[in-house]
Formats: structure tokens, sequence, C-alpha cells
């Protein structure tokens, strides 16, 4: 892959990205329609416990089993059923990209995402990195595999199961 053509594939996965936070933020299911590969999966395992990164015990410890949903309708419909009733706020930022050829790239993101109740009250204030494998389609680039791991979560007084 080429500099020039490089540099253009950053700047789609960085808009692809950006949509992925903004149709989240604004409940656009449509637009979310537009993020995933139809045959995406999404590994929920690590997004509610967090690493301590000295000891490597988790709080709270891991599920038995991956937490894995596969497929874009199975995986909009899940993160509907988290956001849909709360308000979020998403931030992606300091993109670290590998390619692997001219039409898969590894992208690993810093985030901060935050969850409210309908009153204001804060449910959940996280930090940490999603890790996603974006494929090049016909349609453009799409997500085809995302993790979500958390360095910190901050539970608030609406705090949910």
């Amino acid at each position: 892959m080429d500099i020039p053509e490089r540099l253009a594939a950053i700047e789609d996965i960085r808009a692809l990205k950006a949509r992925y936070f903004r149709s989240v933020d604004t409940k656009d299911w449509d637009g979310l329609d537009t993020v995933f590969a139809e045959d995406i999966v999404f590994d929920r395992t690590y997004g509610n416990t967090v690493r301590d990164i000295w000891t490597g015990e988790w709080t709270p410890p891991l599920p038995p089993e991956p937490l894995l949903v596969h497929g874009r309708e199975a995986v909009i419909a899940m993160v509907r059923r988290a956001v849909a009733e709360i308000a979020t706020i998403h931030h992606g930022h300091m993109p670290e990209f590998t390619f692997d050829g001219h039409d898969t790239a590894h992208v690993i993101w810093a985030m901060s995402d935050e969850l409210r109740d309908r009153t204001g009250r804060l449910i959940l204030a996280g930090r940490g990195h999603y890790h996603d494998t974006c494929r090049r389609t016909a349609e453009g680039w799409r997500i085809v595999a995302s993790r979500l791991t958390r360095l910190v979560i901050q539970r608030g007084d609406g705090q949910r199961p």
C-alpha cells in the first residue's frame, strides 16, 4: 500500500469510527447499520471489567465463557438494548493503525464513555480501548471485529446491573 492510499484508508476508517460513536450517542440505528460488516464479531467479554495492571486480576472476574455477538443485526440489537433508554457520550482518539495488505486494518482506539439515566444521574464512566479490525468492502470500510477493554470504570448513583 503506497502512502497516499494508506492515508486515504486511515481517513476513511477514522470517519467510520466517528460514525459509530455518533450513531450510538444519537440512537441512529440506520447509521449504525453502515458501520458494521455483515459478519462482524463483537467481543463483550472485557467491557464490564478492569484488569489490574500490577496483579493481572480482573474486577469483577471475567465471565467463564467469552461473550461474543455474531452478525450485524445481532450486534445492532445488542447495542440498542444497552443504550436506547440512556444518554451516552463516546469519545475515541489516538488511533494506532496496522494494515494487512490493502483491505484489512487493525486499529486500537483510546476511548472514554459516559452513560447517564433519564434524570442525568451517572450510571457509568469508563476509559479504555477499542480493538477493531476493519475490512474494505464494496460499500467502503466496515468494522468486522471489535473488542472493548477498560482501564477504569466509575459507577455512579444511577448504576444498573
